[in-house]
């Protein structure tokens, strides 16, 4: 099998010829820290760790980017408002106005390079005119740079692909958290639900236009809505909430890429989501992920209560990662028979951390590649 066929079967509950090997992936301070440990310096932290285990590397395919952005065009200005006691007041591209370590530039609030703090001091949509007047106009579905100039062509080649193919989208709680805060977005729920469905609706019909743009030309195999709604042993909002505001929005993308021949289609929330996977379920997802075990998610019960109709990713404790030894044993093989079942790709449950040491790493690493096929 190929990479592409590989990750199908697997989440689709399928018969593999081995589970995809993906251990988690590493943040810029985590890696400086395995610099230090052993880790050689320039070369692929996970080319080097293939070849440490002895897991045979696929011959090396170029991948093409869709280049698809659902991001802010034209963002607003990034600039440096203040200097603060080693920290930095920015505007960052979002028009938020937020607040991170001087140790920082703007390329970490840009992405999720390493794990950062950050305070936010205003978002830039407190009222219904700031979404009119300096938002709403910067998600334009027709502005040039969503889509690259030569689209076709990239998807002409990915049509030929082995490759996986992966497409990410903002959900509608994502986005307007982004825009709007995190408390503030709660508060107009109940004091301007109309107003926030109005922004919802937009941003259903951005995605869908977006959506008949790429869809036209190729077809994903896998889209991931990022939404990160819930804390620790509760989500964000109710899922009477979850049931108004998203689930359409979520209904209405899942129906057109199941449409479009999409073979998996994700929903990615840090936190408890145990209240929120029937939704999912219903919205259309046949996979969640990264099911942090400290939040209180248990991949094992969630597979007993739900069977074959959502597959999982993650899962399994970076904490047992960090301890190592019997503790991390003992973490790996209680997910095992999930991962002999199918409908499972397991791996760190969010991005790795820096506690967790190299020699620890590899060790789990080495564990999960016998488990998902790859070594004997």
């Amino acid at each position: 099998m190929n990479e592409r066929e590989r990750l199908c079967a697997t989440l689709l509950f399928g018969k593999p010829d081995k589970v995809p090997f993906d251990p988690g992936e590493p943040r810029e301070s985590t890696l400086h820290a395995w610099h230090q440990q052993g880790l050689p310096e320039n070369v692929d932290w996970c080319d080097f760790l293939a070849q440490v285990l002895g897991v045979p590397r696929e011959p090396a395919r170029p991948r093409v980017d869709l280049g698809v952005s659902f991001s802010m065009l034209p963002g607003f200005e990034e600039r440096v408002l203040e200097r603060r006691d080693g920290h930095l007041i920015v505007q960052d591209s979002t028009g938020a106005i937020v607040e991170i370590s001087d140790r920082y530039d703007f390329t970490y609030l840009r992405q999720a390079k390493d794990f950062v703090t950050r305070k936010w001091h205003r978002f830039p949509v407190r009222s219904q005119a700031d979404w009119e007047e300096k938002i709403q106009w910067r998600y334009d579905s027709n502005y040039p740079a969503r889509f690259p100039s030569d689209f076709a062509a990239r998807c002409h080649a990915l049509n030929e692909r082995e490759n996986v193919l992966k497409l990410t989208i903002p959900g509608p709680f994502w986005q307007l958290r982004e825009l709007c805060g995190f408390e503030n977005l709660c508060i107009l729920m109940i004091e301007s639900p109309d107003f926030v469905q109005a922004m919802i609706d937009f941003w259903i019909e951005f995605v869908l236009k977006m959506l008949e743009k790429t869809l036209g030309q190729v077809t994903p195999d896998y889209v991931q809505i990022s939404e990160d709604m819930a804390y620790k042993m509760h989500s964000m909002i109710s899922p009477a909430m979850v049931r108004r505001f998203l689930l359409p929005a979520w209904k209405k993308w899942s129906d057109t890429l199941r449409a479009a021949g999409c073979p998996v289609i994700s929903i990615d929330s840090d936190g408890y989501v145990a209240e929120l996977i029937p939704l999912f379920i219903e919205g259309g997802f046949n996979h969640t992920w990264p099911l942090e075990v400290a939040a209180g998610n248990d991949i094992v019960a969630y597979r007993k209560q739900y069977g074959s109709r959502i597959a999982f990713g993650g899962g399994i404790d970076k904490r047992a990662l960090a301890a190592g030894g019997e503790t991390m044993r003992v973490e790996v093989m209680r997910v095992a028979p999930l991962i002999a079942e199918g409908g499972y790709l397991p791996g760190c449950d969010h991005g790795v951390p820096p506690d967790i040491s190299w020699c620890n790493f590899v060790e789990y690493a080495r564990l999960l590649a016998q488990l998902t096929g790859w070594l004997n």
